[in-house]
């Protein structure tokens, strides 16, 4: 495993091995998180290490032990970090700060061990998806070792999307029938979820709002290879592209129409008008596709739009916003505690907002939020501070990226899963790497100064 340290790049991960000699093989930021990728959206998020519960998955064990490894960089020189001014790293501190002094507070007064439990649960998720980010920000050593882990995020999206569209169309869920030596099922297995006859995917993600929203932080990033792909490799990225598209709309929720209008609004108008009018037509192509293979599925997307006002699940989230004032009320400021406000206790929020309000209370909710705008900004400096096409349109598709997380929250209890916010909080981390290493570039004019990784064994 590899950290970076503040050396000239002579030996960094990319430098031609000398002649006679073989490549060295390195583990370093990127590895560990292509392997973290694998675990968290390759592996069912139902399947668990039995004794350690709801994070007890191998993503978020592996998350923990990142972070570890990332603290002890940080006392070893040799293995130091990226330092310096880093704004994703100094949010994300924020945000896990407050998300501990929550704990503090809610620790304060006896808790039901189920919520003392949960509250425990809630800082080891933190602190995982902390490590995640903080890897990603510092760790990584070049911009091509970036597009690489990025390029893995989207082979892992498309994946997912077609094990979807698989579920979509025959109704096996296959992953059921997955077993894994050491870990059990922390849940009962069921059919797929359907509306209006429709079967919903879901895919290894726990449920078809977390699999639509996994889909849509990874289609801008597939987007942006695809259009700057080298000669041999168009088709399969742009094939990845179609796939990952195709099945945002057969999970059958107003998330995955929303998260496409976000995209279309964010990444669309930096285009060419030319590629700006292929996309149009696109559009055009894919909702006429859908209408022959699926004839059913844009009325009912029509239904859920014209009848929001009466739709169970908008019911229930408008009603979670009146029954949440009394919990709201009794810690505004800091919350009763991360983890604490169980659904089989009390209900359903479908809302991460509203919920943290109710956890990590209005401090809490700001300091997501500060996370959220400052992963925007930084996306919008990375275009700015490009020169490059092709790093101006991944800085755009990082916006894309974030944009999309920060808005699907508001549509489901995301931190109440595993793999949106894992996912979340690495694409975070990756766009902190970015800006830091297109910054390094752009203050060297003789060349990037990247910093060469440490290999430890």
């Amino acid at each position: 495993m590899t950290a970076v340290a503040e050396r000239p790049a002579a030996s960094g991960p990319d430098a031609p091995p000398q002649a006679g000699q073989p490549r060295e093989r390195r583990i370093d930021a990127v590895t560990v998180l292509s392997f973290y990728t694998l675990l968290l959206m390759g592996i069912p998020s139902t399947l668990v290490v039995a004794p350690l519960g709801a994070v007890g998955s191998p993503a978020m064990v592996f998350a923990a032990l990142v972070l570890i490894f990332y603290l002890v960089t940080w006392l070893h020189p040799a293995l130091a970090p990226a330092h310096g001014r880093q704004p994703i790293r100094a949010a994300a501190i924020l945000f896990a700060s407050a998300v501990i002094t929550t704990y503090v507070s809610a620790n304060r007064h006896v808790m039901p061990s189920l919520e003392a439990n949960g509250a425990d649960r809630g800082i080891i998720l933190i602190c995982g998806w902390l490590g995640v980010l903080l890897m990603a920000s510092d760790g990584i050593a070049s911009m091509e070792r970036l597009q690489k882990l990025l390029g893995r995020v989207v082979i892992g999206a498309t994946c997912m999307a077609i094990l979807g569209i698989t579920q979509f169309f025959s109704g096996l869920d296959a992953t059921k029938y997955i077993v894994i030596p050491g870990l059990t099922s922390q849940s009962a297995a069921t059919d797929l979820l359907s509306r209006d006859g429709l079967n919903r995917p879901a895919a290894t993600a726990a449920h078809p709002l977390e699999f639509s929203a996994v889909l849509a932080m990874a289609l801008p990033l597939a987007i942006h290879r695809a259009r700057f792909a080298p000669p041999g490799h168009r088709l399969n990225r742009w094939l990845q592209v179609a796939l990952i598209g195709a099945a945002l709309p057969m999970t059958v929720s107003r998330t995955a129409i929303l998260a496409i209008v976000v995209i279309c609004l964010v990444i669309l108008p930096t285009w060419p008008k030319r590629d700006r009018r292929v996309a149009y037509g696109v559009l055009v192509a894919g909702v006429m596709c859908i209408w022959v293979a699926v004839p059913g599925l844009l009325g009912t997307f029509r239904t859920l739009f014209t009848g929001i006002s009466s739709d169970t699940s908008t019911t229930s989230r408008t009603s979670a916003f009146s029954s949440a004032g009394p919990y709201i009320s009794q810690h505004p400021w800091f919350g009763r505690g991360f983890g604490t406000f169980l659904p089989a206790t009390y209900f359903f929020t479908d809302d991460q907002y509203l919920n943290s309000t109710i956890e990590i209370g209005i401090v809490g909710v700001l300091c997501l939020l500060t996370l959220f705008i400052t992963g925007l900004v930084t996306a919008r400096k990375i275009r700015r501070v490009s020169i490059s096409p092709e790093h101006r349109d991944l800085g755009q598709s990082l916006t894309a990226t974030v944009a999309v997380a920060m808005v699907t929250f508001g549509t489901f209890d995301a931190l109440s899963f595993s793999m949106a916010p894992g996912l979340t909080f690495m694409l975070l981390g990756c766009t902190g790497a970015a800006w830091r290493l297109l910054r390094a570039q752009r203050q060297t004019p003789a060349g990037p100064a990247e910093p060469a990784p440490v290999v430890l064994g």
